[in-house]
């Protein structure tokens, strides 16, 4: 990640949080965190004593940001560790912001890209799926509201932070509505993906599909939908 040509007067900071992996992965990745600190890297290492799941490895990451010097014009942004997504898309999810046409930026996947493979198509379809009834309950026009990468200012997150509650992959429909409750006009851009296969320990399930109408219809009861608006 910080490899990343990041634009002229930006820096990148680190809050990797550590979601209680197992022994050899939770040494690995304080040995990386040290090494990188070592080097003058801005990285900060959070770890979970249970495994609590994705949403819970964001607030995590969330607090810290806000618990720290962030400014309120500071952009943050998740990223996956597995690499899924690829960190050289972060100056293209910025630019947005940078141009003033937007303040928060969310990635899609799918736009002008083939879906090949009976699985990878069941994936896709499962998540156009969702987000056309998240785009129902918020009244944005997403293609693609799964998508890890979601950017924003501090200033933004601090807003909507109070609003997330799932401890799992519902946290992406929940950040979506809380962005929708909080007028927050989003712009779209496509990112690149390259999947793992469920052999390589790819967790989401259809637990976790049903889960997410859950949080979408239960967002959407929560209070009257602002006007939102999207981009692209």
């Amino acid at each position: 990640m910080f490899a990343v040509g990041l634009p002229e007067r930006w820096a990148l900071e680190v809050h990797v949080v550590d979601d209680h992996s197992d022994p050899p992965g939770a040494e690995a990745t304080r040995n990386l965190t040290e090494r990188l600190r070592e080097e003058g890297r801005r990285i900060h290492l959070h770890r979970h004593d249970r495994n609590c799941g994705k949403g819970a490895a964001l607030r995590t990451g969330f607090d810290a940001v806000l618990a720290s010097e962030a400014d309120d014009d500071d952009l943050v942004v998740i990223q996956d560790a597995d690499l899924e997504y690829d960190p050289g898309d972060f100056p293209r999810l910025m630019a947005p912001v940078i141009a003033g046409e937007a303040t928060t930026v969310i990635g899609t996947r799918w736009e002008g890209r083939p879906v090949i493979g009976l699985r990878r198509r069941v994936h896709a379809g499962a998540n156009r799926l969702l987000t056309l009834l998240s785009n129902l309950m918020t009244g944005y026009r997403v293609t693609d509201m799964e998508c890890c990468y979601k950017l924003m200012p501090v200033a933004v997150l601090r807003r909507v932070r109070p609003l997330l509650t799932e401890d799992r992959f519902g946290i992406e429909p929940q950040l979506v509505a809380a962005l929708s409750r909080q007028r927050v006009p989003i712009v779209e851009v496509p990112v690149a993906y390259e999947p793992r296969r469920w052999n390589a320990g790819k967790k989401i399930g259809w637990r976790d599909g049903v889960r997410a109408l859950y949080v979408i219809a239960r967002e959407r009861l929560r209070g009257p939908r602002p006007p939102a608006e999207t981009r692209r």
